[in-house]
């Protein structure tokens, strides 16, 4: 399976707290809700589409556990809940000793071992969504195969920001989109280090 991080963000690089100001107040941070005033049609068609290529969600300990509380009462039509349901979860926790929300496989020890043997099972993607501080690591440690990012076009200037501090790593854009309210989609294949040369200047002109 392919290692695949979801990832909402604003311009300034924060990904705390998209959904609501009661998603996530740790810190301090109080302008949670950030991402909801841009969502439409268009982009809940997108996401719909890419729970179509998952076969399992790897989730860290407090997603898993936001999650967990919430879906299982989310009731139907929402295009989501069924597949978000019964989707293996597997979620990373050093403190964690079960999950109720099933099927559910908790993950410890070396992230890289537990994490590389999921890759090597037959299947099409085992997605991330949220869990920022997971899919930092998981890209520190060369597990992540496609990062996809949907940018909300506003700055809040204050939160926790995605990726803040981690090792480097090279990405080659793979698909670019705007929805019609502004939010830019686009998903990258991680393609090893990062790559770095010093500018030479323009050639002059034969």
């Amino acid at each position: 399976m392919k290692i695949v991080v979801t990832q909402f963000v604003i311009l300034d690089g924060v990904a705390q707290g998209p959904g609501s100001a009661a998603e996530d107040p740790t810190e301090g941070f109080d302008r949670g809700g950030w991402f909801v005033p841009y969502l439409d049609d268009a982009f809940v068609q997108r996401t719909s589409d890419w729970l179509d290529l998952a076969d399992g969600l790897l989730l860290g300990r407090r997603t898993y556990e936001a999650f967990a509380r919430d879906w299982p009462q989310i009731a139907e039509p929402d295009p989501f809940t069924a597949r978000m349901n019964a989707l293996p979860k597997y979620v990373v926790s050093s403190t964690l000793e079960q999950g109720g929300w099933t099927p559910t496989t908790v993950l410890r020890g070396d992230l890289a071992e537990k994490i590389g043997a999921l890759k090597g099972a037959p299947g099409r993607e085992l997605q991330v969504h949220g869990s920022a501080r997971l899919a930092a690591s998981l890209l520190d440690a060369g597990l992540v195969d496609t990062l996809r990012l949907a940018v909300a076009p506003v700055i809040v200037g204050q939160g926790r920001r995605f990726l803040t501090g981690r090792s480097d790593a090279g990405l080659r854009l793979r698909e670019q989109d705007r929805t019609p309210s502004g939010i830019a989609v686009l998903e990258y294949d991680v393609v090893g280090a990062a790559p770095l040369a010093d500018y030479q200047g323009v050639e002059p002109p034969a």
